[in-house]
């Protein structure tokens, strides 16, 4: 008895210490891409009112109109004629992972003389979504209380310019709360998916709400276990995404001008891949990764064109595909990479694997392609492999799941736990030249480039950097 009235007494005491520095001192256990714990020490209500205190004091911008939620059902509102939009420049960093979607930084010179100046730092809500760059804003998707909040940001100095807010609020234990898709710009507009699948288009120089719908309601789906994490893929006219939803409901086009459903097509369930354009014999072609295959569907009717089998556990398929050359394309999840070579004989489409293996296990970490070889975060761990063979030519570097993008023949890496390295691309060896502490707290958000400045961020803060010479 007296053994177990001391273990009471030990649980009891354990207990009221873990609340002490829940609530006094705001530990949290958060969960790394490998599911080991890590503590943090950011209380969620006290930042919050230290981002809103923030964005009271910043320095005024010119005055801009006051979004508010329309009472217009899903589309009503897109079926009310719009004013012109103006001609627009091309952005610099329009959609997720650059304009292509290959974490390509292109035509740049970079500095290596690290560590980078800071050009700006500010609070920002929580979530996993990247950033996106046009008209001289930047654009990213956050969790501030109990609202998903698509927010615009002054690029050269980082003050807050509009948000858009909705009811939404997503949680699971390993990610912890918020959205996870990225934004996407096109002609004036900005494409925001939150981790619930609500839709929402925009205009980008306002906020002002175009029109609005949900994704896994028009599909009839449920949401995935870790949320609507692909960003919308707009093309042509047509903003795509996959919302996992049954009988044929795989994936959705909608009218990018009015929200209305284009097509609804395939079969199988939804991932957690951003959808992205390929171009194979000539035919532009609509690249989706499901929890088990990796499919080709026509962009006019969604119908597929090829596909073949690619399992990940959990169901987990959340790397981005890489096109390599007219007819062949490199695929990797938390299993490992394969290269596929597609043919088209009359009006038949053909797939097939040219290897297979096990390395470049790419979690939720996309990998980038630099002549001829293919380099990324296999299992947390930085790797080169070479994509004509499959073999590896190096892995060293223990980054966690973090995100990388490639420039001027270099890795630049967001470690998963804030910080910037810098990689020599080189199939030779691992050579890490630089590295600093570029935020603090877990990090997966990718980073974006824009104007010479590198974007980081993370669930608590977001930062600039001068990279370019």
């Amino acid at each position: 008895m007296r053994i177990i009235r001391m273990l009471a007494v030990i649980a009891i005491l354990a207990a009221a210490g873990w609340l002490a520095m829940r609530y006094v001192f705001g530990m949290r256990l958060e969960l790394s891409g490998s599911g080991s714990p890590i503590v943090s020490f950011e209380n969620p209500e006290q930042h919050m009112a230290e981002l809103e205190r923030e964005r009271e004091e910043q320095p005024p911008l010119p005055a801009a109109p006051e979004t508010v939620e329309p009472s217009a059902q899903p589309n009503e509102a897109a079926a009310q004629p719009v004013e012109p939009e103006p001609a627009h420049v091309a952005a610099p960093w329009p959609s997720y992972r650059g304009s292509e979607r290959d974490g390509v930084i292109a035509d740049v010179e970079i500095r290596t003389d690290w560590p980078l100046e800071e050009a700006w730092r500010t609070k920002v809500g929580g979530g996993y979504a990247s950033m996106i760059v046009a008209e001289g804003k930047l654009y990213t998707i956050e969790q501030r209380r109990e609202q998903e909040v698509l927010a615009a940001y002054d690029l050269p100095t980082g003050r807050e310019v509009w948000t858009h807010g909705w009811d939404a609020h997503f949680q699971e234990v390993m990610g912890g709360p918020g959205p996870r898709a990225t934004p996407t710009y096109a002609e004036g507009r900005v494409f925001a998916l939150g981790a619930k699948g609500n839709l929402r288009c925009l205009r980008a120089s306002n906020g002002e709400l175009l029109w609005k719908t949900n994704i896994l309601a028009d599909a009839g789906a449920d949401n995935l276990e870790w949320g609507m994490a692909g960003a919308p893929l707009v093309v042509d006219g047509r903003v795509i995404v996959e919302p996992g939803g049954p009988e044929g409901k795989l994936a959705a086009a909608y009218d990018a001008e009015t929200g209305r459903i284009v097509w609804q097509s395939l079969d199988g369930k939804g991932s957690y891949a951003s959808p992205q354009m390929l171009t194979l014999g000539g035919q532009a072609q609509v690249l989706l990764l499901s929890a088990d295959k990796l499919i080709s569907a026509d962009l006019k009717d969604g119908r597929a064109l090829w596909s073949i089998e690619w399992p990940s556990p959990f169901d987990v398929n959340a790397s981005q595909p890489i096109p390599l050359s007219d007819g062949e394309l490199w695929v990797s999840s938390g299993d490992g990479q394969a290269r596929v070579a597609v043919s088209r004989e009359g009006g038949a489409w053909t797939a097939r694997k040219v290897w297979e293996n096990n390395g470049m296990k790419n979690k939720f970490n996309p990998s980038v392609l630099y002549r001829g070889h293919v380099y990324g975060l296999d299992n947390g761990i930085l790797a080169a492999y070479d994509v004509e063979t499959g073999e590896r030519d190096w892995k060293g570097g223990r980054y966690g799941f973090g995100q990388l993008l490639l420039a001027d023949g270099h890795l630049i890496v967001l470690t998963e736990t804030g910080e910037l390295v810098l990689v020599k691309a080189t199939p030779e060896s691992h050579q890490e030249l630089a590295r600093y502490q570029a935020l603090e707290g877990k990090t997966w958000n990718l980073p974006a480039y824009a104007d010479g400045l590198l974007l980081v961020r993370n669930q608590t803060e977001m930062a600039a950097y001068r990279l370019a010479r």
